[in-house]
């Protein structure tokens, strides 16, 4: 009997990471609440608290499945010999996952719930996404393309397209697609670019 009761505590949190992501599609972050995930996972206000603690555990898991879903996007980004070209692959892919998933993004990046506030634990989610960044960026530093620290640069690199990619998603890059296509290819491009460049103290070194 236990085994069987672990399976239907499993397939019900299935269900209800489901039913709140797609809530939260439909309906953004206030469409959220234990009541409609319970009504659409098709189970009981009390069977989804007994599964998930709280809407705090209901979030947290959200939580977590969109770092599994973003690392998994990342991951299958086409592979390329070209260290610069990866990295536009992966901001590309970065940019489609937040456009594609907005609240959610919201949710990973931007704590718009009260109920939950990320423990360091709960932010270890993001390892996996902060892995593949790093790995691209220190092949670009590998390559002698990129000079400096590669945790650094992944940093910086990391937080302008999380930058751009919530832009975009709140419609402040511009109206149309050619627009906002345009925005992207210069500020990547500026950042690449800038992120080639020696630093200054070397070129000093070098006329002096």
């Amino acid at each position: 009997m236990v085994p069987r009761v672990k399976q239907r505590t499993d397939a019900l949190r299935e269900r209800g990471v489901a039913s709140a992501l797609a809530l939260l599609a439909e309906e953004g972050v206030t469409g959220l609440t234990t009541r409609t995930v319970a009504r659409r996972a098709n189970a009981s206000v009390p069977a989804i608290y007994e599964v998930f603690g709280d809407k705090a555990g209901l979030i947290r898991e959200v939580f977590f499945q969109g770092f599994r879903m973003l690392g998994d996007s990342l991951s299958a980004t086409p592979p390329t010999a070209d260290p610069l070209e990866a990295l536009r692959h992966l901001a590309e892919a970065f940019r489609r996952f937040v456009v594609t998933n907005p609240v959610l993004s919201q949710i990973m990046f931007s704590r718009p719930f009260a109920d939950f506030d990320p423990t360091a634990d709960d932010d270890n989610a993001g390892v996996k996404v902060r892995k593949v960044f790093l790995r691209h960026i220190r092949g670009a530093v590998d390559a002698g393309l990129f000079v400096g620290d590669p945790t650094d640069i992944a940093h910086v690199f990391f937080s302008f397209i999380d930058g751009m990619a919530a832009a975009e998603a709140a419609h402040r890059l511009g109206s149309s697609k050619q627009s906002v296509d345009r925005r992207w290819r210069v500020g990547l491009n500026a950042l690449i670019t800038g992120l080639c460049q020696e630093p200054a103290t070397r070129t000093l070194a070098r006329r002096v």
